[in-house]
């Protein structure tokens, strides 16, 4: 009996969830099971987007046969070859045999590959750009090189903004009736799983999956379909932003994981003891046994936090087999941009500090501490300094802010004015604090008031937000309202750099001024301004939620607040098309890598899929 789910009266789901597999490409554990999503647009003409895994088959070509009514198949889209995607296509083709395959040649070549099917005659070979009609809309094709394999090509539906994103964009977990992601608890329940399935499928190819961001951001995307996991229709950014950070290896959150391998205990307590002096310092933790936990959970867990710790035993005079496997694995998953401290224990040679150190070191950007802890056996008493050097070690490269010096009674006597907070609006602000005497802000767009007696309101800041820090740890901010009359360089000033390593106000000295709590508040292209203290905060994932009590607020003009919209409308440039300069170079036949020269080094080898330089060709 089929089972399919209406996207919209044109567009049905026709794919099928598989929750007896233990093992996803024999390597990932998935315990919640694992979707295979196909899509069936029915317009004129009708276009099924991909096939599934052999073993969901039967429900498949049901939905599909449901889905269809009696109409025929006129395209088939394959984005992509692996066997999950592609296993049904021979069958698919023998139940439809007037349906046309819709593919790049490097999928062509795949298809012979792996079915001994030359699909000359029957294929319509597509390219960077190349378009379908379909009677009511417009399909338009993008190469997607190794994302994950270098075949990979993605479709985007002009007219509603769809993205049929192949392989990017997935998760782990069988849809149980749902197909949004907005129909489920997605951050709570999910979003470890997306990142796990990111991590451990897509997880070292960080450059091509920026290549692919770059052309989605170019598109007006309103919809995501995947090939695994929920369809998105909602909080397309918040995803897109969790795509940034991984693809280019930055933390998600400021914290240590520590992973540890330990036979009799005594280095696991080592690492319970080091986990608990972070805890008392106020830094987050999470712990991993790397004899029990699934490699792809630690390998997922490592890309999210800032700081690792690795504590293995030494066994056969080498690193614990399943903690060298994990380090092994972390490495060929491009892990980077990390700070890392070891632990080693050994009872009578202690080698696997270093070993660890040598497989890590190999890693780009990983900052090593020299605070390496070698136990003999067990944790000695007197080693508890070394403890806490390490400790103090980690914790020092951890952000801490002093808070600044406030003028309490400057405070206290300073006025609110009611009539502020009447000028807000969801539209956009400059929200400014301090630490450590620098100054720094940043565009946020959500702040209200809260209540009005007493004067209380909330801000909504991104984790990401070098100013968000420092709020966290100081407790004080200033809000600026926007006016209409707000030129696009304040947006630039404050939403197009980070503070972390740029003053955003050098220059900008005339206008901002100082209120009573000591923050400067921006005059330019502003109507108001209130300053206020943190109450209480909330965790929502890639936000805080700040409350906050007002301490001073003043109008400072009657210029309308620039809303959303107005920004969009009047203030943010139109985009201008570009003209791209013809490249010389040479693009590999098998990736899509291009090497860009006139010449190609004839002992030349693809830094991606290892291939020489007679699988290279000219760009014309």
């Amino acid at each position: 009996m089929q089972c399919t789910k209406k996207i919209f009266d044109d567009l049905i789901w026709v794919g099928a969830n598989d929750r007896r597999l233990a093992m996803f490409e024999g390597v990932y554990s998935v315990p919640r099971g694992v979707s295979y999503n196909s899509y069936l647009l029915l317009d004129d003409t009708t276009v099924l987007f991909d096939t599934v895994d052999k073993a969901v088959g039967g429900v498949f070509f049901q939905n599909v046969e449901h889905a269809l009514a009696g109409r025929k198949l006129d395209f088939v889209v394959i984005q992509h070859m692996e066997p999950d995607h592609s296993a049904t296509l021979m069958e698919l083709l023998l139940r439809y045999p007037d349906a046309r395959i819709v593919c790049n040649e490097k999928i062509a070549t795949m298809i012979d590959q792996f079915f001994g099917m030359d699909v000359t005659g029957k294929a319509f070979i597509v390219k960077e750009g190349t378009t379908l009609n379909t009677g009511h809309h417009t399909l338009q094709f993008m190469m997607a090189p190794m994302v994950h394999w270098p075949e990979v090509m993605v479709t985007y539906e002009q007219e509603r903004g769809i993205l049929f994103s192949a392989d990017a964009f997935g998760t782990f977990g069988a849809l149980n009736g749902a197909l949004f992601a907005d129909e489920v608890d997605f951050e709570g329940e999910y979003m470890d799983e997306a990142r796990r399935y990111y991590a451990n499928i897509v997880g070292k190819y960080g450059v091509q999956v920026q290549a692919l961001l770059k052309k989605a951001h170019a598109l007006d995307i309103k919809m995501i379909c995947p090939l695994h996991g929920f369809v998105w229709r909602s909080h397309l950014e918040d995803y897109f932003d969790k795509y940034v950070k991984w693809s280019t290896y930055t933390p998600e959150e400021t914290g240590v994981m520590i992973a540890y391998a330990s036979v009799y205990g005594n280095t696991e307590n080592t690492a319970e003891i080091i986990s608990s002096k972070l805890r008392d310092k106020g830094i987050k933790t999470v712990m991993f046994d790397v004899s029990v936990t699934p490699a792809s959970e630690i390998v997922a867990a490592a890309f999210k936090w800032s700081h690792l710790i690795f504590a293995s035993t030494t066994y056969n005079a080498g690193i614990f087999v399943s903690m060298d496997e994990l380090l092994r694995d972390l490495a060929a998953h491009n892990i980077q941009n990390r700070t890392v401290a070891l632990v080693e224990n050994g009872s009578w040679a202690p080698t696997s500090g270093g070993l660890m150190r040598e497989i890590l070191e190999g890693c780009q950007d990983m900052t090593i501490l020299d605070n390496t802890i070698t136990l003999k056996s067990s944790l000695k008493k007197e080693q508890m300094t070394q403890i806490d050097q390490l400790v103090e070690a980690v914790s020092a490269t951890i952000p801490r802010f002093e808070k600044p010096v406030i003028n309490e009674a400057a405070m206290a006597a300073a006025e609110i004015d009611p009539k502020t907070v009447q000028k807000f609006s969801y539209g956009l602000f400059v929200l400014t604090a301090q630490a450590d005497g620098k100054d720094n802000g940043c565009i946020i767009n959500t702040a209200a008031q809260l209540t009005s007696t007493p004067n209380r309101i909330n801000i909504a800041v991104n984790k990401a937000n070098y100013t968000h820090d420092m709020i966290l740890n100081t407790g004080v901010f200033n809000v600026s309202v926007l006016s209409q009359k707000a030129s696009f360089d304040i947006f630039k000033r404050f939403g197009f750099q980070t503070g972390k390593d740029t003053d955003k106000f050098a220059g900008y000295e005339e206008n901002v001024a100082r209120s009573a709590n000591g923050l400067l508040y921006v005059t330019e292209g502003t109507n108001a301004f209130m300053s206020a203290k943190v109450i209480d905060s909330y965790d929502y994932g890639t936000h805080t939620l700040f409350i906050a009590e007002l301490t001073e607020a003043a109008v400072l003009n009657q210029d309308p607040s620039v809303t959303y919209a107005y920004y969009f409308d009047h203030i943010k440039p139109k985009p201008q098309p570009k003209i791209e300069e013809k490249k010389t170079g040479w693009v590999c036949k098998i990736c899509g890598y291009v090497y860009e020269g006139d010449e190609l080094p004839a002992d030349f080898i693809c830094p991606l899929c290892k291939h020489g330089a007679d699988d290279f060709e000219r760009i014309e």
